[in-house]
């Protein structure tokens, strides 16, 4: 078989829906042989009935526990059958003959890592995230909004290849996971999605392991995909992936440059929350409230630096056992 799609669902039975429509429409005249995987992280949301009424050819794997993102999709890998692997969010959806090319440009590139894609927000903007530098301490204290519309091309945010113009594939450092391509015997051999994760920063840990095998991660300007963001994490408790990636960020540091790299990260998190309150307080006292969400804003950064001073239980609440 030449490619297994795989897809986990958490709480996502509406977005996938338009998910595997697209991929369908799409694929109907495809000369790929192709199947589909989807995984339900426990949420029993109904995925099974719906894949049953209206997507019978889907096979659908059950989990009693919620894995996080890169366990259920590695347990998704195992019964799969492609010799490429597309692991896809279910709150995408593909666009033109967005898998087609990406598998042949896979087959083109024999250096090929993880292979992604243009990510397009639901009104057709750029989602910058879809590439990335491997976070730094540099990067991440300074990762403001101002900055990155500033110089949205700079070094510091690995997002170049996103402006360069170039219709060819793009060596980049880090693609997001919410479309990404591989061989199958690439994605065994680097060791598939690591299990040190929940979710979020697998993605990243995943394109480390990829150059350090002397592969090059390569973003496809030519391929997109919506991604309409957040449709699982929106469910979750408040501020809870403000804390989880920060934590998944300081593991994935602590694992690639050391542990009293991943507490300087921690530290430097404690310095940029006290930095955000600090302004946020003297907005509120200048009468100028309104120039952002502050109440939004000020909670998520106290999770934050509850976060960065061990305070912070959401981490722990979410976590798979075992």
């Amino acid at each position: 078989m030449d490619l297994s799609i795989i897809i986990v669902n958490w709480n996502s039975v509406g977005y996938l829906s338009d998910c595997l429509r697209s991929v369908e429409y799409e694929m109907r005249d495809s000369l790929l042989s192709f199947e589909v995987v989807v995984i339900d992280s426990a949420s029993y949301d109904g995925c099974d009935r719906f894949l049953h009424e209206h997507h019978p050819r889907v096979r659908f794997v059950q989990c009693n526990r919620n894995l996080g993102f890169g366990r259920a999709n590695n347990l998704a890998f195992e019964s799969s059958r492609g010799d490429a692997v597309l692991f896809l969010n279910p709150d995408t959806e593909v666009v033109g003959p967005a898998i087609a090319t990406l598998h042949r440009r896979l087959r083109e590139l024999p250096d090929a890592g993880v292979v992604g894609c243009r990510l397009l927000n639901s009104d057709g903007s750029l989602q910058t995230s879809c590439v990335q530098s491997f976070p730094t301490l540099l990067n991440q204290a300074l990762d403001f909004e101002g900055l990155r519309q500033r110089w949205p091309a700079s070094w510091l945010w690995g997002t170049a290849a996103l402006y360069a113009g170039n219709p060819a594939p793009q060596s980049v450092e880090a693609l997001a996971g919410a479309c990404v391509m591989l061989r199958r015997e690439v994605f065994a051999r680097i060791g598939r999605f690591s299990d040190e994760y929940f979710m979020y920063a697998e993605d990243i840990d995943l394109c480390h392991k990829a150059h350090a095998a002397g592969l090059v991660n390569y973003y496809v300007p030519e391929v997109s995909v919506i991604h309409h963001g957040g449709g699982c994490s929106q469910e979750a408790p408040s501020n809870f992936s403000v804390v989880l990636m920060r934590e998944s960020i300081c593991r994935y540091l602590a694992k690639t440059r050391g542990r009293f790299y991943g507490e300087l990260y921690r530290a430097s998190m404690l310095g940029v929350a006290l930095l955000r309150l600090a302004a946020l307080k003297a907005l509120a006292l200048r009468g100028r409230a309104a120039v952002a969400p502050e109440p939004a804003a000020r909670r998520k950064w106290l999770a934050v630096l509850r976060w960065s001073v061990r305070r912070q239980t959401t981490v722990r609440q979410f976590e798979p056992a075992g």
